[in-house]
Order: structure tokens, then C-alpha cells, then sequence
């Protein structure tokens, strides 16, 4: 009867020392200082592979599951999933906190955006070329696929052989270089011609070394275009620069043919050597004499000249007195009764002249002052 009470007590004494041994995982999680994360979509977390097949990545994300990354998951980032190895540290973005199977799906395309904003970077620095695929021609060039990312080669950036024929170069592949990343702006700019014509860049590069800024040199007139002339320069290497419709001449150019045509031999003064761009900015009209240099003197006020109306405008009309000085007759002093032409030749008087702003008034010579005239 006394063992058959030890048992009890002893059967008491052991379910005692269970109850005190039980734990909340509040308790246990305190204790072992693991935290029980609940992720949520969208996340933005890091892991660890620890299982790579062709059809599924395992990522220890330190969750009570393993997280995945299937399906398409899978395919948007292919490219970026062949160079990783069991034991990489990726970041990826959490798809489905909890899948059916109590699983966390995961998508890795950021990191992939990531790495290859990361490889064109590098590759800018470095100058080494990749491979793009032509999509779409638009007006200014080529729209490419670059390693899934949208990219653009400008015209300029294309050999002179591919003129009026990159539609051709859709769907090809292309040998380029980068020449401008910029993530913020999503902007990823190419050359195809840094690569088919690096040796010609290359002398260019060193010949536009040697031209300094305010050089007279002799070349050819290669393009005529609304905004100025193409000039292909005599240097010991072939350069080409742009003179600005500005730069043509002292005098007003709407139409840049109408001065010069293709073929033509002329003379230019450098105005700005670009290294990085490898562009010159040229001028013919720097080679003469500024008409407005000493305009006071040779202009005094009431001075008589004679000129030819060359534009109308609502508030009077441009009188050309010789080439690049050009004086305004304001409505004001432009009686009702007279009608100007384009063509006209005119007497006329200088009212002021402001050499700064290069602007003359004149005033008409006629031979009776209406009422009211200044």
C-alpha cells in the first residue's frame, strides 16, 4: 500500500516537472533570441540560396519556410539567375507572403534591374563593348533591348554607313559602347560607331587635341541644314564641325543655302573644341570685321543714309543700310498716308544708335513733316 502511494506521489512529482518545463514560443523564441518574422508583400528582403534547379530557387529569408522563386518569377530574371551560385547573398521582393504551402514566393527582378544598371555602369567606365538587340526606329535613332533594359543609340552615334538605313538594324544584333547611364532618369544611351569606328575616333580624338580655340582653319563645306553648315576641317585627321546659322554671317541668315552650297571651300575660326563629344564649333563670320565695331562714329545722329526695306514687322519696318546693319523705322514715325514695301529703297535719318543691344532708329526723310511727327 506505501509503494503503491510512492508511485502516485512520484507519477504527481514528474507531471509537476513537465508542467514547469512547458514554454510559450514567446518564451522560447526569448530565449533563443530567434525572431518569428511575418513578411508582406512587397517587402524588400535579403537572403541567402540555398537551392538553385532549373525550375524553382530556395532562399533562406529566415522565416519559418524557405522562400521561392518560380514561374515567371523565374523567366524575368533568367539572365541574372544563371550567374548565381548556392551560398549568394541576393535581395529579393516579397510576391505572396504565404502560399498554400505555408511558403513565401519571391521575385528577383529588382535585383536583376539592379546588377545590370550596375554592369552598364562598370561598363562606361571601362569602355568595353556589349551586345544589343534592335526594337524600334523613331526620329532621333534606334530604340534597343540592353540586357532586358530599354536603351537608345542616337543617329550621331551610328557609322555614316548606316545613314537612312537603321531601320535595317531591327531586330540585329549590335556591338555598342555606352556613353551615358543614368538610372534616375532611366535614360541608357549607346554608340554603335565608338566600336565600328574606333580607330577613326580614336585619330580624331588626338587630332582635335591639337586645335585650340581661336584657330583659322580651311575645310569643306559637307551639309547645308535649317539650324547652320556642316564643314568637314583639314586636320591629320578627318573632323567635322558646325557653324551655326548665327555664325555664318554678320548679317541676318534665315536660310543658310542661300549663302553657301555643299562643296564649297571656306574658311573657319574654332570657337569650341569639345573632347568629350569630339564636336567643333565653328564661325565664318568671327574672320570679319564686326560692322557694329565704332558704329557711334561712322553713324552719328541725324546722319542721312539710303537703304532697302528688308522686313515688316507690326511695330515697323527693317531698313538695310549695308551688310549686318540693319536700322528700325518704328510705326510712330511711318505716316498713315505712306506704304512701305519689302524692296523699297528709302531715304532715311539716324534717330539713335545702342551698340550693345546692335540696334539703330531711324527716321524718315520726308519732304513734308505730317502733324504730329517726331
Amino acid at each position: 500500500m506505501r509503494k503503491q502511494s510512492e508511485r502516485v506521489k512520484e507519477r504527481e512529482s514528474k507531471k509537476s516537472s513537465v508542467k514547469a518545463s512547458i514554454q510559450t514560443m514567446d518564451q522560447l523564441l526569448t530565449q533563443t533570441g530567434y525572431k518569428l518574422r511575418g513578411w508582406r508583400r512587397g517587402d524588400e528582403i535579403e537572403g541567402v540560396l540555398v537551392e538553385k534547379t532549373k525550375q524553382v530557387l530556395y532562399l533562406d529569408i529566415g522565416g519559418k519556410t524557405e522562400g521561392m522563386v518560380i514561374d515567371r518569377e523565374m523567366k524575368a530574371a533568367a539572365d541574372f539567375i544563371k550567374e548565381l551560385k548556392v551560398g549568394d547573398k541576393v535581395t529579393a521582393i516579397v510576391t505572396q507572403p504565404e502560399n498554400e504551402s505555408g511558403q513565401t514566393l519571391l521575385s528577383l527582378k529588382k535585383a536583376a534591374q539592379d546588377a545590370v544598371w550596375q554592369e552598364f555602369t562598370e561598363k562606361l567606365k571601362t569602355g568595353e563593348s556589349i551586345k544589343v538587340f534592335g526594337q524600334e526606329v523613331n526620329r532621333g535613332g534606334l530604340i534597343v533591348l540592353a540586357k532586358g533594359l530599354a536603351g537608345f543609340i542616337p543617329t550621331s552615334q551610328f557609322n555614316s554607313k548606316w545613314l537612312g538605313k537603321i531601320n535595317q538594324l531591327i531586330n540585329q544584333e549590335i556591338e555598342v559602347k555606352t556613353i551615358e547611364v543614368d538610372r534616375q532618369q532611366n535614360r541608357l544611351i549607346f554608340s554603335e560607331k565608338e566600336v565600328s569606328q574606333a580607330g577613326l575616333i580614336k585619330e580624331q580624338s588626338l587630332a582635335l587635341k591639337k586645335i585650340k580655340v581661336g584657330d583659322v582653319l580651311e575645310g569643306e563645306v559637307t551639309g547645308i541644314m535649317p539650324f547652320g553648315l556642316f564643314v568637314r576641317v583639314n586636320t591629320p585627321a578627318t573632323l567635322e564641325g558646325l557653324v551655326h546659322i548665327s555664325e555664318i554671317s554678320w548679317e541676318k541668315v534665315d536660310d543658310p543655302s542661300k549663302f553657301f552650297k555643299q562643296g564649297d571651300r571656306i574658311k573657319v575660326k574654332v570657337l569650341a573644341a569639345d573632347q568629350k563629344t569630339g564636336k567643333l564649333n565653328l564661325s565664318i563670320k568671327q574672320l570679319q570685321l564686326d560692322p557694329w565695331e565704332e558704329i557711334e562714329k561712322k553713324y552719328p545722329s541725324d546722319t542721312r543714309v539710303k537703304g532697302e526695306i528688308v522686313r515688316l514687322a507690326p511695330f515697323g519696318a527693317f531698313v538695310n543700310l549695308k551688310p549686318g546693319i540693319e536700322g528700325l523705322i518704328h510705326i510712330s514715325k511711318i505716316p498713315a498716308e505712306k506704304v512701305l514695301k519689302v524692296g523699297d529703297k528709302v531715304d532715311c535719318f539716324v534717330e539713335s544708335v545702342d551698340r550693345e543691344a546692335r540696334r539703330m532708329s531711324l527716321g524718315l526723310v520726308l519732304k513734308e513733316k505730317p502733324v504730329g511727327y517726331k
